[in-house]
C-alpha cells in the first residue's frame, strides 16, 4: 500500500502596505494631552502611520495582496481562498475579503472576513492551513488589514497613542515540505469587556447619541489587558515550542503581535530568548491589529532576519480576549 504523503501550508509569498503619512509622538503632543516621553516609557512606540481619508481597509488590504502575490509569482486565478483578518472593516456588510477579491481580480476563489481582533491574521493562518491539508484548497490569501485611525477617541490619551494603519499579506500555498508546523489558538470571552467598541452593532446601533458618546471608538483596560497577554501569551509560546521538541534557543527569530514594547520584552524574558531573536517594529507602527503580524514578517524578510528553512514562532492576542500562536518553518 503507497503511503500517504504529508502536506503542509507553506508560506511562498509576503507583502505589506503602510500608508506613507507619518504621526510621531511630537505631532500627538499638539493636540493629545500626553508626552513623546510618557508614549515611549510605557509602548516603545515612536511614530505610527495613518491613511488619508479616502482610503478604506480594502484598498490597503489589496495592496498588500498584489505584492504578495508578485512575490510567489501566482497569477491572481491561482487563489482558491481569501480570508481578511479585520475588526475595521469598509462595511457590516459585504465581508472586505469580496471587495478585495474583486480588486485583485481573484475570480475563482471564495472569500470571507474573520474578526478576532489583533490575533486575526494567526486565526486566518489556521483555517487556510486547514483547507489546504484538507485538500479543500491549494493556494490562499491571508490578508491582516487595519484602520484604527478612523476609530480612536483622539481625546483618550490612553489608547489613542497605540494604534496604527496599515495592512500584510501572505501566500499560503501546498506543499510536501513543512511550513506551518503547529497552531494553537485560544478566547476567552469572560474578558470581553477589557477591550472593544461599545457601538455600531446589533446591542447599541448606531444612533446621535451614541456618537456623541464617542462609543463607536476603542475601548480599552490597559493594565488588565497587558497582565492577561504576557501570561497566556508565554503559555502558547512554550506550548508551540513543546509540540516540536524545541527549546528556546532553538528559534531564529521571535516575531509577536506589536502592541506594547513591555509585553514583548516580558514574553522574551519568561522564554529566556536573546535579543537578537526577537523581532520589532513597534517603534514604526504602533499597534496595528491584526496587520501588525504580517507586516512585521515582511518587514524582517526584507532585511535579511527570515531565511528559507528557519524557525519563526508567532504570537498575538487581541480583542474577544483572543489569543494565538505559530511554528512555522519558513
Amino acid at each position: 500500500m503507497a503511503m500517504l504523503t504529508e502536506v503542509y501550508g507553506k508560506i511562498i509569498g509576503i507583502g505589506k502596505y503602510t500608508p506613507d503619512k507619518v504621526l510621531t509622538n511630537y505631532d500627538l503632543e499638539k493636540f493629545v494631552d500626553t508626552s513623546h516621553d510618557w508614549i515611549m516609557q510605557r509602548t516603545g512606540i515612536f511614530e505610527r502611520k495613518v491613511v488619508d481619508s479616502s482610503l478604506a481597509t480594502s484598498d490597503i488590504a489589496s495592496r498588500a495582496a498584489l505584492t504578495a502575490m508578485e512575490r510567489a509569482e501566482i497569477s491572481p486565478e491561482d487563489i482558491d481562498a481569501i480570508i481578511v483578518g479585520t475588526a475595521t472593516p469598509d462595511h457590516m456588510f459585504p465581508s472586505t475579503a469580496c471587495i478585495v477579491q474583486e480588486k485583485i481580480g481573484a475570480c475563482n476563489a471564495f472569500a470571507f472576513d474573520l474578526n478576532a481582533g489583533c490575533t486575526g491574521f494567526i486565526y486566518g493562518l489556521s483555517v487556510a492551513d486547514s483547507f489546504i491539508k484538507s485538500g479543500k484548497c491549494k493556494t490562499c490569501l491571508i490578508i491582516g488589514a487595519e484602520i484604527l485611525s478612523k476609530f480612536l477617541n483622539w481625546s483618550d490619551r490612553t489608547s489613542c497613542v497605540l494604534f496604527g494603519d496599515g495592512a500584510g499579506a501572505v501566500i499560503l500555498h501546498k506543499s510536501e515540505t513543512p511550513g506551518i508546523k503547529n497552531i494553537i489558538l485560544k478566547s476567552n470571552g469572560k474578558y470581553a469587556d477589557l477591550l472593544y467598541m461599545p457601538a455600531g452593532g446589533s446591542r447599541q446601533p448606531a444612533s446621535a447619541e451614541t456618537v456623541e458618546k464617542n462609543l463607536h471608538t476603542v475601548h480599552m483596560k490597559g493594565k488588565e489587558v497587558f497582565k492577561i497577554a504576557v501570561n497566556n501569551l508565554s503559555f502558547i509560546a512554550e506550548k508551540l515550542l513543546e509540540k516540536d521538541k524545541l527549546e528556546a534557543s532553538d528559534l531564529d527569530l521571535f516575531v509577536p503581535h506589536q502592541a506594547n514594547k513591555r509585553i514583548i520584552d516580558a514574553v522574551a524574558n519568561k522564554l529566556g530568548l536573546a535579543q537578537e531573536q526577537i523581532f520589532m517594529n513597534i517603534h514604526n507602527y504602533g499597534n496595528t491589529s491584526a496587520a501588525s503580524i504580517p507586516i512585521a514578517l515582511d518587514e524582517a524578510h526584507e532585511k535579511g532576519e527570515i531565511e528559507k528553512g528557519e524557525n519563526v514562532l508567532i504570537t498575538a492576542f487581541g480583542a474577544g480576549l483572543t489569543w494565538g500562536g505559530a511554528l512555522i518553518e519558513f
